[in-house]
């Protein structure tokens, strides 16, 4: 029996180096025995197989057989190895001896060991997108220098590979984030990591929290409100640590009351001045009687719009909204069901879920301009529901004129485009998400432009792990978009 010390429980380099010295000299995943030892007298990385040094040169005089590994699986392991099932160093194993009479084990999904791995791999990465989206900071009172610390409770070990996400975040502050597996510090410069603290290290509240709070109830949306999706996406096991959680049984009894108020309310209507200049160019087919000079003008336009048929079924028009002078401009498909009845964009599921991958990507969302590119919801009714329906190329052209009128009067350094319909309203032509998500894409009018994904479609994967898998990816996207405009 082998066994294997290593010197931590995400010691990657320390279990890869021992593997390849277990597997180079042919010795069975049975006869291994894997562990982590954390007193002083750990044998160093490299030195951690009973009976083995640091892996030797191999050649074939010396009858040993070189081999080589996907690098899908070492990523893989990567994920695996932080974890908490005891049994993950044994399961990497056991694949990697596979690896050599099975080589394409790494892409078999019904092979039970790759099933397990990476639904760990999936565990584990979820674990680092509720880290990144559930860590508060607090104010260390008293201290010398304006230090902040929190502390969080992750699933799986992933403080140290979450470490970097943070340190670009919030790179302008001196911060400690403390876990029971280890704590990081940043002090404007460098990451450092210090072994696993206790709740009672952890900061008491804060001034700020009770602002906080303020502006986390001022922003709740009740008609956004999903309870299921808010139960999945914010489990209640992180709600200890957020200061908003206190608010939130309050809030979400009364959403349905709210809601219903906001849609008995009907739109504000424009003022008598603007109201007669966009019903003087609705006469005109061709709006040859001018063209909007404020997005004042904008908005009432939208609201008597004929220029397609889609205004007949919707309750109203539902412009952009977001400051005249934003460097950076969202544009989607169309209103939805709750868009058309607030008669604002992005106030549905979908929106709630750019509000948060705005966040993430630390982007402010009251900075940016956001709009469609066409302004009617079309749908078709089913029983009491109203169910979407994609719009035609037809009508995304007969809307193009409100939307190159946002364009010219925001003036936007970037435009993204979430999804297909909106890529072929920006740029005038049919775009494959796929082929140009993530490209800078030079626009006519000096802005960049930058296609990815509709939230909506976020929404509608079937798979929790290519869901997860794809709002990161999405969240990158706005990170960079908001980097490009200056807002991140």
């Amino acid at each position: 029996m082998r066994v294997v010390r290593l010197t931590s429980e995400v010691d990657f380099a320390g279990w890869r180096s021992a593997a390849r010295v277990l597997r180079t000299e042919g010795v069975e995943p049975h006869a291994v025995v894997w562990t982590v030892e954390r007193d002083l007298f750990s044998p160093p990385p490299g030195d951690g197989v009973d009976g083995v040094d640091a892996p030797r040169s191999t050649s074939a005089s010396q009858g040993e057989k070189a081999f080589t590994v996907p690098a899908a699986f070492l990523e893989l392991a990567e994920q695996v190895i932080l974890h908490r099932a005891a049994d993950r160093f044994s399961l990497l194993y056991r694949i990697l001896w596979r690896l050599e009479h099975t080589p394409h084990l790494i892409e078999n999904p019904a092979d039970p060991d790759m099933a397990r791995a990476r639904d760990m791999a999936k565990a584990v990465s979820r674990a680092a997108h509720k880290m990144k989206a559930f860590v508060r900071f607090r104010l260390i009172e008293g201290a010398a220098k304006e230090t902040y610390a929190a502390w969080f409770e992750p699933a799986h070990r992933v403080t140290e590979a979450t470490a970097p996400f943070f340190a670009r975040r919030f790179s302008n502050m001196d911060w400690t984030i403390l876990t029971p597996d280890a704590c990081v510090a940043w002090d404007g410069e460098r990451l450092m990591v210090s072994e696993g603290a206790d709740p009672a290290d952890a900061p008491s509240e804060d001034a700020q929290e009770e602002l906080w709070r303020t502006y986390y109830a001022s922003i709740f949306n009740p008609a956004r409100l999903n309870p299921r999706q808010m139960r999945q996406e914010m489990p209640k096991r992180y709600w200890r640590n957020l200061p908003e959680a206190a608010l939130i049984p309050a809030l979400m009894e009364a959403a349905e009351t709210r809601a219903a108020a906001m849609v008995r309310t009907p739109p504000r209507p424009p003022s008598d001045r603007v109201l007669k200049a966009a019903q003087r160019h609705a006469r005109d087919a061709s709006f040859g009687g001018g063209t909007p000079t404020t997005l004042e003008a904008v908005e009432a336009g939208v609201s008597v719009c004929r220029r397609c048929e889609l205004w007949r079924d919707a309750t109203q028009g539902v412009p952009g909204a977001g400051p005249s002078n934003s460097p950076l401009m969202f544009v989607g498909e169309q209103p939805g069901d709750q868009e058309d009845l607030a008669g604002s964009p992005f106030v549905g599921p979908a929106g709630q879920l750019f509000d948060r991958a705005l966040a993430e990507a630390g982007v402010p969302r009251e900075r940016v301009y956001v709009t469609n590119a066409v302004k009617h919801f079309k749908h078709e009714a089913r029983g009491k529901r109203r169910l979407h329906k994609t719009p035609a190329q037809g009508e995304v052209n007969a809307c193009r004129w409100w939307l190159d009128a946002e364009r010219r009067l925001v003036r936007p350094r970037v435009i993204v485009m979430l999804g297909a319909t909106a890529a072929f309203s920006v740029m005038g032509q049919p775009t494959r998400v796929a082929e140009a998500r993530g490209q800078i894409l030079p626009l006519p009018d000096q802005a960049q432009g930058l296609v990815t994904f509709h939230p909506a479609y976020l929404l509608r994967l079937p798979d929790p792990a290519a869901r997860l898998t794809a709002y990161l990816t999405f969240v990158e996207d706005l990170r960079r978009a908001g980097e490009l405009s200056g807002l991140a």
